[in-house]
């Protein structure tokens, strides 16, 4: 079962498009803060807390060299959401096996 502190930061980062779109940008490398804000066109400390709340999540890590933070996705944290996902399939896929033989098999009804 998945860690359900650590599941609901992931989905309240993951709550804002702006934090979807960074994590989407991510998942093709590291980039700077102003990289990952240019197509956003806010300020800068506005789109830090967007930075802020996806690295309190876990989802990403900074590191500052001089006056450039670089931003990398942290792709062992996607695995908590990704082990959620995976209980809830198997919960479904589970549900609509039994709804299925329910209507097709003469003998269940």
């Amino acid at each position: 079962m998945a860690n359900h502190d650590a599941l609901n930061r992931v989905f309240e980062a993951l709550a804002d498009p702006t934090r979807r779109e960074v994590v989407r940008r991510l998942g093709q490398g590291p980039a700077s803060v102003g990289e990952l804000s240019r197509p956003f066109g806010m300020t800068l400390p506005s789109f830090m807390k967007h930075v802020r709340a996806l690295e309190t999540s876990g989802l990403i890590r900074t590191r500052k060299l001089g006056r450039v933070r670089t931003c990398a996705l942290n792709r062992e944290r996607l695995a908590v959401l990704d082990d959620w996902l995976a209980e809830q399939r198997t919960l479904w896929e589970s549900r609509t096996d039994r709804l299925e033989r329910s209507v097709t098999d003469p003998k269940v009804n």
